[in-house]
Protein backbone atom coordinates (compact mmCIF):
# COMPACT_ATOMS: atom_id res chain seq x y z
CA UNK A 1 0.00 0.00 0.00
CA UNK A 2 3.22 2.25 0.67
CA UNK A 3 4.20 1.68 -2.51
CA UNK A 4 0.84 2.38 -4.44
CA UNK A 5 0.73 5.70 -2.20
CA UNK A 6 4.00 6.96 -3.09
CA UNK A 7 3.73 5.99 -7.26
CA UNK A 8 0.38 8.04 -6.56
CA UNK A 9 2.16 10.86 -5.50
CA UNK A 10 4.88 10.72 -7.84
CA UNK A 11 2.26 10.73 -11.25
CA UNK A 12 0.57 13.51 -9.41
CA UNK A 13 4.09 15.47 -9.30
CA UNK A 14 4.48 14.77 -12.43
CA UNK A 15 1.68 16.36 -13.58
CA UNK A 16 2.70 20.05 -12.65
CA UNK A 17 5.36 19.82 -15.83
CA UNK A 18 2.09 19.04 -18.48
CA UNK A 19 -0.64 20.59 -16.95
CA UNK A 20 -1.21 23.23 -20.02
CA UNK A 21 -0.62 26.61 -19.10
CA UNK A 22 -3.92 28.37 -18.80
CA UNK A 23 -3.99 32.19 -20.58
CA UNK A 24 -6.62 33.91 -17.89
CA UNK A 25 -6.03 32.48 -14.36
CA UNK A 26 -5.99 34.63 -10.68
CA UNK A 27 -2.83 33.96 -9.26
CA UNK A 28 -2.57 35.43 -6.24
CA UNK A 29 -0.47 36.30 -2.80
CA UNK A 30 -1.97 38.08 0.81
CA UNK A 31 0.59 40.71 1.93
CA UNK A 32 0.16 41.30 5.49
CA UNK A 33 0.95 44.50 7.45
CA UNK A 34 -0.06 43.85 10.97
CA UNK A 35 2.81 43.72 13.17
CA UNK A 36 4.96 43.91 9.61
CA UNK A 37 4.95 39.89 9.65
CA UNK A 38 5.33 40.03 5.57
CA UNK A 39 6.03 43.66 4.99
CA UNK A 40 7.77 46.09 6.61
CA UNK A 41 10.20 44.81 8.20
CA UNK A 42 11.82 47.81 9.87
CA UNK A 43 10.15 51.59 10.65
CA UNK A 44 10.30 54.50 8.63
CA UNK A 45 11.36 57.60 10.64
CA UNK A 46 12.69 59.78 7.91
CA UNK A 47 13.73 59.75 4.37
CA UNK A 48 16.21 56.68 4.73
CA UNK A 49 13.53 54.82 6.67
CA UNK A 50 10.85 55.55 3.67
CA UNK A 51 13.44 54.42 1.04
CA UNK A 52 14.00 51.20 2.83
CA UNK A 53 10.17 50.13 3.37
CA UNK A 54 10.00 51.06 0.01
CA UNK A 55 12.83 49.08 -1.21
CA UNK A 56 11.81 46.12 0.67
CA UNK A 57 8.35 46.66 -0.93
CA UNK A 58 9.73 46.95 -4.69
CA UNK A 59 11.97 43.47 -4.20
CA UNK A 60 8.99 41.52 -3.12
CA UNK A 61 7.18 42.43 -5.98
CA UNK A 62 10.05 41.69 -7.69
CA UNK A 63 10.22 38.13 -6.64
CA UNK A 64 6.83 37.96 -6.61
CA UNK A 65 6.25 38.71 -10.49
CA UNK A 66 8.90 36.34 -11.17
CA UNK A 67 6.65 33.81 -9.59
CA UNK A 68 3.78 34.24 -11.71
CA UNK A 69 1.85 36.71 -8.89
CA UNK A 70 -0.72 38.80 -10.89
CA UNK A 71 -2.57 40.28 -8.16
CA UNK A 72 -1.07 41.15 -4.76
CA UNK A 73 -3.83 41.54 -2.25
CA UNK A 74 -2.15 44.23 0.29
CA UNK A 75 -3.52 44.56 3.70
CA UNK A 76 -4.94 48.20 4.14
CA UNK A 77 -7.06 48.57 6.91
CA UNK A 78 -5.31 46.36 9.71
CA UNK A 79 -7.38 46.97 12.92
CA UNK A 80 -9.57 50.07 12.44
CA UNK A 81 -5.99 51.52 11.62
CA UNK A 82 -4.84 52.02 7.89
CA UNK A 83 -1.40 52.43 5.91
CA UNK A 84 -2.75 55.33 4.09
CA UNK A 85 -3.73 58.96 4.94
CA UNK A 86 -7.64 58.49 6.46
CA UNK A 87 -9.49 61.21 8.03
CA UNK A 88 -11.59 58.32 9.12
CA UNK A 89 -8.82 56.21 11.06
CA UNK A 90 -5.82 56.29 12.52
CA UNK A 91 -2.57 55.37 11.15
CA UNK A 92 -1.57 51.58 11.84
CA UNK A 93 1.69 51.31 13.88
CA UNK A 94 3.25 48.67 11.14
CA UNK A 95 4.99 51.57 9.24
CA UNK A 96 6.03 54.15 11.85
CA UNK A 97 6.50 52.09 15.06
CA UNK A 98 3.51 53.56 16.83
CA UNK A 99 -0.24 53.81 15.89
CA UNK A 100 -1.24 57.26 14.86
CA UNK A 101 2.02 58.12 13.75
CA UNK A 102 2.21 58.96 9.75
CA UNK A 103 5.60 57.60 8.28
CA UNK A 104 6.09 60.38 6.10
CA UNK A 105 4.32 59.04 2.78
CA UNK A 106 1.38 57.14 1.31
CA UNK A 107 2.49 53.25 1.56
CA UNK A 108 -1.18 52.61 -0.33
CA UNK A 109 -0.44 54.95 -3.28
CA UNK A 110 3.27 53.53 -4.07
CA UNK A 111 1.94 49.88 -3.39
CA UNK A 112 -0.34 50.67 -6.01
CA UNK A 113 1.82 52.50 -8.52
CA UNK A 114 4.82 49.51 -7.80
CA UNK A 115 2.13 46.83 -8.88
CA UNK A 116 1.22 48.54 -12.03
CA UNK A 117 4.42 49.30 -12.95
CA UNK A 118 4.53 45.52 -13.39
CA UNK A 119 1.62 44.67 -14.53
CA UNK A 120 -0.10 43.19 -11.85
CA UNK A 121 -3.44 43.83 -10.00
CA UNK A 122 -3.54 45.48 -6.39
CA UNK A 123 -6.57 44.59 -4.40
CA UNK A 124 -6.94 46.88 -0.52
CA UNK A 125 -7.61 43.83 1.91
CA UNK A 126 -9.78 45.92 3.78
CA UNK A 127 -10.16 43.56 7.66
CA UNK A 128 -13.87 44.55 8.32
CA UNK A 129 -15.29 43.46 11.70
CA UNK A 130 -12.44 43.08 13.69
CA UNK A 131 -11.03 45.70 14.98
CA UNK A 132 -8.20 44.67 17.89
CA UNK A 133 -7.65 44.12 21.95
CA UNK A 134 -9.76 46.35 23.54
CA UNK A 135 -7.48 48.86 24.75
CA UNK A 136 -5.60 49.14 21.20
CA UNK A 137 -4.95 52.44 19.72
CA UNK A 138 -7.37 51.89 16.51
CA UNK A 139 -10.29 50.37 18.77
CA UNK A 140 -9.99 53.21 21.22
CA UNK A 141 -10.46 55.83 18.74
CA UNK A 142 -13.28 54.00 17.16
CA UNK A 143 -15.12 53.33 20.64
CA UNK A 144 -15.00 57.37 21.26
CA UNK A 145 -16.27 58.34 18.00
CA UNK A 146 -18.96 55.15 17.43
CA UNK A 147 -19.41 53.61 21.04
CA UNK A 148 -22.77 51.98 19.82
CA UNK A 149 -20.78 50.28 16.98
CA UNK A 150 -18.05 48.32 18.84
CA UNK A 151 -19.04 45.27 21.02
CA UNK A 152 -16.31 43.48 23.68
CA UNK A 153 -15.91 39.38 23.41
CA UNK A 154 -13.28 39.01 25.78
CA UNK A 155 -10.43 41.07 25.26
CA UNK A 156 -11.24 41.64 21.62
CA UNK A 157 -12.84 44.47 20.06
CA UNK A 158 -15.43 44.03 17.36
CA UNK A 159 -17.91 45.92 14.92
CA UNK A 160 -21.15 45.00 16.00
CA UNK A 161 -22.37 43.06 12.77
CA UNK A 162 -25.90 43.60 13.51
CA UNK A 163 -26.35 46.87 13.63
CA UNK A 164 -26.72 48.97 10.46
CA UNK A 165 -24.35 51.38 11.38
CA UNK A 166 -21.78 49.19 11.13
CA UNK A 167 -22.53 48.55 7.40
CA UNK A 168 -22.93 51.96 6.28
CA UNK A 169 -19.34 52.52 8.12
CA UNK A 170 -17.87 49.52 6.58
CA UNK A 171 -19.04 50.68 3.35
CA UNK A 172 -17.95 54.06 3.65
CA UNK A 173 -14.18 53.01 4.61
CA UNK A 174 -14.40 50.88 1.25
CA UNK A 175 -16.00 53.70 -0.57
CA UNK A 176 -12.95 56.42 0.36
CA UNK A 177 -10.50 53.57 -0.83
CA UNK A 178 -12.07 53.16 -4.41
CA UNK A 179 -12.83 57.10 -4.67
CA UNK A 180 -9.49 58.01 -3.80
CA UNK A 181 -7.02 55.22 -5.27
CA UNK A 182 -6.60 53.40 -8.31
CA UNK A 183 -7.02 50.28 -6.67
CA UNK A 184 -8.31 47.27 -8.66
CA UNK A 185 -10.17 45.37 -6.41
CA UNK A 186 -12.01 45.90 -2.19
CA UNK A 187 -10.71 42.56 -0.78
CA UNK A 188 -13.07 41.89 2.70
CA UNK A 189 -11.55 39.84 5.29
CA UNK A 190 -13.42 38.25 8.14
CA UNK A 191 -16.57 39.26 7.02
CA UNK A 192 -18.43 37.07 9.30
CA UNK A 193 -19.60 36.76 12.78
CA UNK A 194 -16.81 36.51 15.61
CA UNK A 195 -16.84 32.62 16.17
CA UNK A 196 -17.25 33.19 19.78
CA UNK A 197 -20.38 35.44 19.11
CA UNK A 198 -23.42 34.64 21.53
CA UNK A 199 -26.57 34.12 20.23
CA UNK A 200 -27.91 33.50 17.21
CA UNK A 201 -26.03 34.23 13.89
CA UNK A 202 -27.98 35.75 11.11
CA UNK A 203 -26.56 35.48 7.56
CA UNK A 204 -28.76 38.26 6.74
CA UNK A 205 -27.08 40.86 8.71
CA UNK A 206 -23.69 40.02 7.29
CA UNK A 207 -25.42 39.77 3.43
CA UNK A 208 -26.41 43.70 4.50
CA UNK A 209 -22.90 44.60 4.87
CA UNK A 210 -21.46 43.34 1.89
CA UNK A 211 -24.77 44.37 -0.29
CA UNK A 212 -23.85 47.98 1.19
CA UNK A 213 -19.88 47.85 0.66
CA UNK A 214 -21.04 46.61 -2.88
CA UNK A 215 -23.01 49.17 -4.19
CA UNK A 216 -21.05 52.19 -2.44
CA UNK A 217 -17.85 50.37 -4.64
CA UNK A 218 -19.74 50.01 -7.79
CA UNK A 219 -21.40 53.81 -7.87
CA UNK A 220 -17.92 54.81 -7.82
CA UNK A 221 -16.33 52.61 -10.33
CA UNK A 222 -17.99 49.27 -11.41
CA UNK A 223 -14.98 48.01 -12.77
CA UNK A 224 -13.09 47.63 -9.00
CA UNK A 225 -13.62 43.78 -8.01
CA UNK A 226 -15.07 43.03 -5.05
CA UNK A 227 -13.91 39.88 -3.44
CA UNK A 228 -13.93 38.22 0.35
CA UNK A 229 -11.42 35.39 1.64
CA UNK A 230 -14.44 33.07 3.40
CA UNK A 231 -13.56 30.05 5.24
CA UNK A 232 -12.47 27.36 3.55
CA UNK A 233 -15.20 24.95 3.59
CA UNK A 234 -18.92 26.68 2.46
CA UNK A 235 -21.04 24.00 4.28
CA UNK A 236 -21.39 20.13 4.90
CA UNK A 237 -21.24 18.06 1.67
CA UNK A 238 -23.38 15.12 1.29
CA UNK A 239 -20.43 12.51 1.32
CA UNK A 240 -17.81 14.70 3.62
CA UNK A 241 -18.46 16.47 6.94
CA UNK A 242 -16.71 20.32 7.65
CA UNK A 243 -16.21 18.79 10.98
CA UNK A 244 -18.01 21.59 12.50
CA UNK A 245 -16.20 24.62 10.55
CA UNK A 246 -17.94 25.76 7.71
CA UNK A 247 -18.89 28.97 6.35
CA UNK A 248 -22.49 29.21 5.69
CA UNK A 249 -23.52 27.82 8.97
CA UNK A 250 -20.59 28.84 11.67
CA UNK A 251 -20.31 31.72 10.94
CA UNK A 252 -23.39 33.21 8.82
CA UNK A 253 -20.93 33.94 6.14
CA UNK A 254 -23.16 32.76 2.66
CA UNK A 255 -20.37 33.63 0.41
CA UNK A 256 -21.74 31.03 -2.67
CA UNK A 257 -24.83 33.16 -2.16
CA UNK A 258 -23.23 36.34 -2.58
CA UNK A 259 -21.79 35.24 -6.01
CA UNK A 260 -25.17 34.24 -7.05
CA UNK A 261 -26.63 37.43 -6.01
CA UNK A 262 -23.55 39.41 -7.84
CA UNK A 263 -22.53 40.92 -4.89
CA UNK A 264 -18.95 39.50 -4.95
CA UNK A 265 -17.13 39.47 -8.05
CA UNK A 266 -14.22 36.77 -6.59
CA UNK A 267 -13.91 34.52 -3.73
CA UNK A 268 -10.59 33.70 -2.14
CA UNK A 269 -11.87 30.67 0.48
CA UNK A 270 -8.80 30.25 3.07
CA UNK A 271 -8.26 25.95 2.22
CA UNK A 272 -5.80 25.72 4.65
CA UNK A 273 -6.74 21.94 4.56
CA UNK A 274 -5.13 18.66 3.36
CA UNK A 275 -6.92 15.13 1.96
CA UNK A 276 -10.38 15.21 2.05
CA UNK A 277 -10.98 18.15 3.71
CA UNK A 278 -9.21 20.05 0.30
CA UNK A 279 -10.54 18.75 -2.48
CA UNK A 280 -14.19 17.85 -2.21
CA UNK A 281 -14.34 21.39 -0.88
CA UNK A 282 -12.27 22.80 -4.25
CA UNK A 283 -14.74 21.20 -6.06
CA UNK A 284 -17.79 22.56 -4.26
CA UNK A 285 -16.85 26.00 -4.42
CA UNK A 286 -15.78 25.73 -8.20
CA UNK A 287 -19.76 24.17 -8.76
CA UNK A 288 -21.42 27.05 -7.39
CA UNK A 289 -19.00 29.97 -8.84
CA UNK A 290 -21.85 31.21 -10.98
CA UNK A 291 -19.87 32.32 -13.96
CA UNK A 292 -17.53 34.35 -11.55
CA UNK A 293 -14.01 33.38 -10.50
CA UNK A 294 -12.89 31.11 -7.10
CA UNK A 295 -9.72 31.37 -6.04
CA UNK A 296 -8.17 28.53 -3.63
CA UNK A 297 -6.38 30.11 -0.91
CA UNK A 298 -2.93 27.47 -0.38
CA UNK A 299 -1.74 27.97 3.42
CA UNK A 300 1.98 27.56 1.89
CA UNK A 301 3.01 28.37 5.65
CA UNK A 302 1.87 25.11 6.34
CA UNK A 303 4.86 23.82 4.93
CA UNK A 304 6.47 25.54 7.73
CA UNK A 305 8.23 22.94 10.65
CA UNK A 306 6.90 25.49 13.28
CA UNK A 307 3.23 25.06 11.49
CA UNK A 308 2.05 21.64 10.57
CA UNK A 309 5.12 20.84 8.29
CA UNK A 310 3.08 19.90 5.43
CA UNK A 311 5.31 18.09 2.30
CA UNK A 312 5.77 20.18 -0.64
CA UNK A 313 3.86 17.47 -2.50
CA UNK A 314 0.99 18.31 -0.64
CA UNK A 315 1.32 22.10 -2.59
CA UNK A 316 1.68 20.59 -5.34
CA UNK A 317 -1.09 18.07 -5.83
CA UNK A 318 -3.24 21.23 -4.90
CA UNK A 319 -1.81 23.45 -7.50
CA UNK A 320 -2.69 20.86 -10.16
CA UNK A 321 -6.48 19.58 -8.54
CA UNK A 322 -7.59 23.20 -8.41
CA UNK A 323 -5.89 24.52 -12.08
CA UNK A 324 -7.48 21.45 -13.65
CA UNK A 325 -11.22 22.12 -12.31
CA UNK A 326 -10.44 25.39 -13.30
CA UNK A 327 -9.43 27.58 -10.13
CA UNK A 328 -7.05 29.84 -9.73
CA UNK A 329 -4.60 29.84 -6.68
CA UNK A 330 -3.52 32.46 -3.72
CA UNK A 331 -0.68 31.90 -1.27
CA UNK A 332 -1.00 32.73 2.44
CA UNK A 333 1.63 34.18 3.17
CA UNK A 334 3.79 36.49 1.23
CA UNK A 335 6.58 35.63 3.39
CA UNK A 336 6.83 31.49 3.66
CA UNK A 337 6.20 32.20 -0.25
CA UNK A 338 9.16 33.75 -1.15
CA UNK A 339 11.28 32.64 1.89
CA UNK A 340 11.38 29.40 -0.21
CA UNK A 341 10.42 27.19 2.43
CA UNK A 342 10.57 23.80 1.16
CA UNK A 343 11.57 24.99 -2.05
CA UNK A 344 8.00 25.93 -2.80
CA UNK A 345 9.20 29.45 -4.64
CA UNK A 346 11.25 27.42 -6.85
CA UNK A 347 8.13 25.15 -7.15
CA UNK A 348 5.93 27.90 -7.93
CA UNK A 349 8.04 29.61 -10.46
CA UNK A 350 8.24 26.07 -12.43
CA UNK A 351 4.22 25.62 -12.09
CA UNK A 352 3.59 29.45 -13.45
CA UNK A 353 6.23 29.57 -16.08
CA UNK A 354 4.25 31.64 -18.26
CA UNK A 355 2.13 34.76 -17.97
CA UNK A 356 -1.74 34.47 -16.66
CA UNK A 357 -4.23 37.30 -17.19
CA UNK A 358 -6.72 38.23 -15.02
CA UNK A 359 -10.20 36.71 -15.79
CA UNK A 360 -12.37 39.38 -17.82
CA UNK A 361 -15.96 40.86 -15.69
CA UNK A 362 -17.96 39.83 -18.36
CA UNK A 363 -20.82 39.83 -16.02
CA UNK A 364 -20.07 43.60 -15.54
CA UNK A 365 -19.22 44.39 -19.26
CA UNK A 366 -18.41 42.47 -22.28
CA UNK A 367 -17.52 45.04 -25.13
CA UNK A 368 -13.88 44.52 -26.01
CA UNK A 369 -11.50 47.38 -27.18
CA UNK A 370 -10.71 48.74 -30.51
CA UNK A 371 -7.46 47.17 -31.06
CA UNK A 372 -4.65 49.51 -31.67
CA UNK A 373 -4.55 50.93 -35.26
CA UNK A 374 -1.39 50.64 -35.84
CA UNK A 375 2.35 48.67 -34.34
CA UNK A 376 6.02 49.77 -35.15
CA UNK A 377 8.52 48.19 -34.50
CA UNK A 378 12.26 48.92 -34.77
CA UNK A 379 15.21 45.84 -34.60
CA UNK A 380 18.93 47.11 -33.07
CA UNK A 381 21.10 44.71 -31.81
CA UNK A 382 20.06 45.21 -28.31
CA UNK A 383 17.12 44.42 -28.78
CA UNK A 384 13.27 45.53 -30.54
CA UNK A 385 11.69 48.95 -30.22
CA UNK A 386 8.00 49.08 -30.65
CA UNK A 387 4.84 51.65 -30.09
CA UNK A 388 1.71 51.38 -31.08
CA UNK A 389 -1.78 54.08 -31.01
CA UNK A 390 -5.53 54.38 -32.15
CA UNK A 391 -6.97 51.97 -29.31
CA UNK A 392 -10.46 53.04 -28.24
CA UNK A 393 -12.08 52.29 -24.70
CA UNK A 394 -15.81 51.49 -25.36
CA UNK A 395 -16.36 51.16 -21.46
CA UNK A 396 -16.47 53.41 -18.97
CA UNK A 397 -12.64 52.85 -17.38
CA UNK A 398 -10.43 55.40 -16.60
CA UNK A 399 -8.12 54.44 -19.06
CA UNK A 400 -6.90 51.53 -21.41
CA UNK A 401 -3.81 48.81 -20.81
CA UNK A 402 -1.92 46.89 -23.59
CA UNK A 403 -1.13 43.17 -23.54
CA UNK A 404 2.18 42.26 -25.82
CA UNK A 405 2.75 38.97 -27.59
CA UNK A 406 6.05 37.74 -29.16
CA UNK A 407 6.78 34.77 -31.09
CA UNK A 408 9.46 33.45 -33.54
CA UNK A 409 6.41 32.90 -36.54
CA UNK A 410 3.78 35.83 -37.54
CA UNK A 411 1.35 35.90 -37.33
CA UNK A 412 1.57 35.51 -33.31
CA UNK A 413 -0.63 33.49 -31.52
CA UNK A 414 -2.02 35.35 -28.91
CA UNK A 415 -4.21 32.27 -27.60
CA UNK A 416 -0.62 31.04 -26.11
CA UNK A 417 0.45 32.20 -22.92
CA UNK A 418 3.41 31.34 -23.54
CA UNK A 419 3.73 34.41 -25.90
CA UNK A 420 3.21 36.66 -23.40
CA UNK A 421 5.73 38.81 -22.87
CA UNK A 422 3.94 41.91 -21.08
CA UNK A 423 0.69 42.17 -19.53
CA UNK A 424 -1.01 44.97 -18.24
CA UNK A 425 1.08 47.27 -19.65
CA UNK A 426 0.79 50.81 -18.86
CA UNK A 427 2.51 52.72 -22.07
CA UNK A 428 2.25 52.64 -25.69
CA UNK A 429 5.56 51.58 -25.90
CA UNK A 430 7.90 48.50 -25.18
CA UNK A 431 11.72 47.68 -25.00
CA UNK A 432 12.87 44.03 -25.36
CA UNK A 433 15.89 43.65 -24.98
CA UNK A 434 17.32 40.85 -27.44
CA UNK A 435 20.72 38.92 -27.70
CA UNK A 436 22.49 39.37 -31.20
CA UNK A 437 22.20 36.61 -33.18
CA UNK A 438 19.10 35.10 -31.35
CA UNK A 439 15.93 34.31 -34.02
CA UNK A 440 13.96 37.19 -34.73
CA UNK A 441 11.02 37.56 -32.72
CA UNK A 442 7.12 38.79 -34.32
CA UNK A 443 5.12 40.95 -31.89
CA UNK A 444 0.97 41.85 -31.63
CA UNK A 445 -0.67 43.75 -29.46
CA UNK A 446 -4.18 43.87 -27.87
CA UNK A 447 -5.54 47.06 -25.88
CA UNK A 448 -7.46 46.06 -22.19
CA UNK A 449 -10.22 47.66 -20.83
CA UNK A 450 -10.21 47.86 -16.91
CA UNK A 451 -12.88 45.03 -16.75
CA UNK A 452 -10.30 42.88 -18.43
CA UNK A 453 -12.15 42.65 -21.87
CA UNK A 454 -9.21 42.67 -24.66
CA UNK A 455 -9.20 43.20 -28.03
CA UNK A 456 -8.49 41.82 -31.11
CA UNK A 457 -4.70 41.47 -31.82
CA UNK A 458 -2.65 44.23 -33.89
CA UNK A 459 -0.22 42.29 -36.03
CA UNK A 460 2.92 43.69 -36.64
CA UNK A 461 2.46 42.57 -39.75
CA UNK A 462 -1.07 43.46 -41.66
CA UNK A 463 -2.39 40.33 -43.54
CA UNK A 464 -5.92 41.60 -43.72
CA UNK A 465 -5.53 42.27 -47.44
CA UNK A 466 -3.32 39.17 -48.05
CA UNK A 467 -0.25 41.46 -48.38
CA UNK A 468 3.40 40.28 -47.70
CA UNK A 469 6.04 42.75 -46.77
CA UNK A 470 9.81 41.83 -45.60
CA UNK A 471 9.03 40.90 -42.34
CA UNK A 472 6.95 37.82 -43.61
CA UNK A 473 8.83 36.63 -46.64
CA UNK A 474 11.52 35.00 -44.26
CA UNK A 475 8.40 32.96 -43.22
CA UNK A 476 7.09 31.64 -46.16
CA UNK A 477 8.61 28.72 -46.01
CA UNK A 478 6.73 27.22 -42.84
CA UNK A 479 3.35 28.06 -44.56
CA UNK A 480 1.07 25.67 -46.13
CA UNK A 481 1.44 25.52 -49.80
CA UNK A 482 -1.73 25.52 -52.24
CA UNK A 483 -2.22 26.72 -55.63
CA UNK A 484 -4.72 29.61 -55.33
CA UNK A 485 -7.74 26.72 -55.40
CA UNK A 486 -7.17 23.52 -53.52
CA UNK A 487 -4.54 23.36 -50.34
CA UNK A 488 -3.90 19.59 -50.32
CA UNK A 489 -2.42 18.03 -47.00
CA UNK A 490 -0.33 14.85 -45.97
CA UNK A 491 -3.13 12.53 -45.08
CA UNK A 492 -0.43 10.81 -42.43
CA UNK A 493 -0.81 13.93 -40.19
CA UNK A 494 -4.47 13.81 -40.01
CA UNK A 495 -5.90 10.44 -40.03
CA UNK A 496 -8.05 11.07 -36.77
CA UNK A 497 -9.43 14.05 -38.14
CA UNK A 498 -13.51 13.66 -39.24
CA UNK A 499 -13.15 17.36 -40.24
CA UNK A 500 -11.38 20.09 -41.36
CA UNK A 501 -11.52 24.12 -40.45
CA UNK A 502 -10.72 27.06 -41.92
CA UNK A 503 -10.46 30.48 -39.28
CA UNK A 504 -8.92 33.84 -39.85
CA UNK A 505 -7.27 35.31 -37.59
CA UNK A 506 -9.52 36.97 -35.51
CA UNK A 507 -10.32 33.11 -34.58
CA UNK A 508 -13.96 33.38 -36.48
CA UNK A 509 -14.78 29.51 -38.85
CA UNK A 510 -15.23 30.78 -41.98
CA UNK A 511 -15.33 26.86 -43.49
CA UNK A 512 -15.62 23.73 -42.87
CA UNK A 513 -15.10 20.43 -44.79
CA UNK A 514 -14.97 17.06 -44.14
CA UNK A 515 -11.40 15.27 -44.15
CA UNK A 516 -10.59 14.50 -47.23
CA UNK A 517 -7.13 15.35 -47.52
CA UNK A 518 -7.61 18.15 -49.26
CA UNK A 519 -9.14 22.09 -48.52
CA UNK A 520 -11.31 23.91 -51.16
CA UNK A 521 -10.50 27.16 -51.11
CA UNK A 522 -12.05 28.89 -54.12
CA UNK A 523 -14.97 30.23 -51.76
CA UNK A 524 -12.04 32.21 -49.65
CA UNK A 525 -11.41 35.82 -49.88
CA UNK A 526 -7.73 36.91 -50.34
CA UNK A 527 -6.43 37.00 -46.59
CA UNK A 528 -4.40 34.61 -44.25
CA UNK A 529 -6.00 31.90 -42.07
CA UNK A 530 -5.44 29.41 -40.05
CA UNK A 531 -6.05 25.74 -40.68
CA UNK A 532 -7.24 22.89 -37.95
CA UNK A 533 -8.07 19.69 -37.86
CA UNK A 534 -11.61 18.00 -35.39
CA UNK A 535 -12.41 14.74 -34.88
CA UNK A 536 -15.08 13.20 -33.09
CA UNK A 537 -14.21 13.68 -29.67
CA UNK A 538 -13.73 17.11 -30.18
CA UNK A 539 -10.07 17.48 -29.96
CA UNK A 540 -8.73 20.31 -32.53
CA UNK A 541 -5.24 20.63 -33.47
CA UNK A 542 -3.59 23.49 -35.58
CA UNK A 543 -2.40 22.03 -38.86
CA UNK A 544 -0.82 25.66 -39.88
CA UNK A 545 -1.32 28.86 -41.87
CA UNK A 546 -1.49 29.89 -45.62
CA UNK A 547 -2.20 32.98 -47.24
CA UNK A 548 -4.78 33.63 -50.52
CA UNK A 549 -3.79 36.38 -52.52
CA UNK A 550 -5.01 36.39 -55.95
Amino acid sequence: MKRLTLLYIYLLCSITLMTAQPKYEVRAVWLTTIGGIDWPRTYAHDGMGIGEQKRQLTDMLDRLKEAGVNTVLLQTRVRATTIYPSDREPWDGCLSGKPGRSPGYDALQFAIDECHRRGMELHAWVVTIPIGKWNTYGCQQLRKRYPSLVKKIGEEGYMNPELQGTADYLADICADITRRYDVDGIHLDYIRYPETWRGTKSASNITRIVRAINQKVKLYKPWVKLSCSPIGKYDDLARYSSRGWNARRQVAQDAQGWLRDGLMDQLYPMMYFQGNNFYPFAIDWQEYDYGRTVVSGLGVYMLHPKERNWPLTEIQRQLNVTRQIGMGHCYFRAKFLLDDVKGVYRCVKGFDRHPALIPPMTWERHTTPVSPASLSVTRTSQGDMLSWDGAIDRSDGPYLLYNVYASTSAPVDISNPANLVATRHLWQQLSVRRKSGKAPLYYAVTALDRYGNESAARQEVDYSDGSLNSSLLSLQSSLLSHNGKTLALNTNKILDAEFLVVQTMQGNIVHTCQNKGQVDLRPLPNGMYELRSLNRKGITHRLGYFIIKR
